[in-house]
């Protein structure tokens, strides 16, 4: 079985695909990084959601905004893996996905992120570059990239 991605909007979410993508942010971006912070921001309404599911389990998320929401260019947040599916090395295939939804829906060559640091080589493998100094987000060193085509 292969990892089906499917890109939404927050009212096309069903109940049960928002409560399990909300389960996976809260896992890791809450209790597996140890980091207390609103995971449940307010923004997910005006988001596209990148759903990769596994055997119709949510395993891989992303969310993606249009230019002017986060920053002035297209960005993508929210990148997470289920711990149990890492080793599959399917955030590439969400990476590339996301790209593509970006493309896809806001037409922009230009895409903007706020990247954890230690992620930085992965999102680089992707064509993400640094712009500017580090900085910390909820007591997390980030840096900000961006990729242009």
């Amino acid at each position: 079985m292969t990892l089906q991605f499917e890109i939404k909007r927050f009212n096309e979410l069903s109940t049960s695909e928002l409560y399990e993508a909300l389960q996976l942010r809260a896992n890791v971006f809450v209790v597996e990084q140890n980091c207390v912070y609103p995971d449940i921001d307010g923004k997910d309404a005006k988001a596209l959601h990148v759903l990769g599911k596994f055997d119709g389990k949510i395993v891989v998320y992303a969310r993606l905004f249009n230019a002017g929401y986060y920053f002035d260019n297209p960005s993508i947040g929210r990148v997470v893996i289920d711990a149990d599916y890492r080793d599959r090395k399917w955030g590439h295939e969400l990476m590339r996905t996301a790209i593509q939804g970006i493309y896809d829906n806001f037409g922009n060559k230009t895409i903007t992120i706020s990247a954890q640091l230690y992620l930085k080589k992965f999102y680089e493998s992707h064509g993400f570059v640094q712009d500017g100094e580090g900085y910390l987000e909820d007591d997390i060193p980030h840096i900000r990239m961006h990729k242009t085509i």
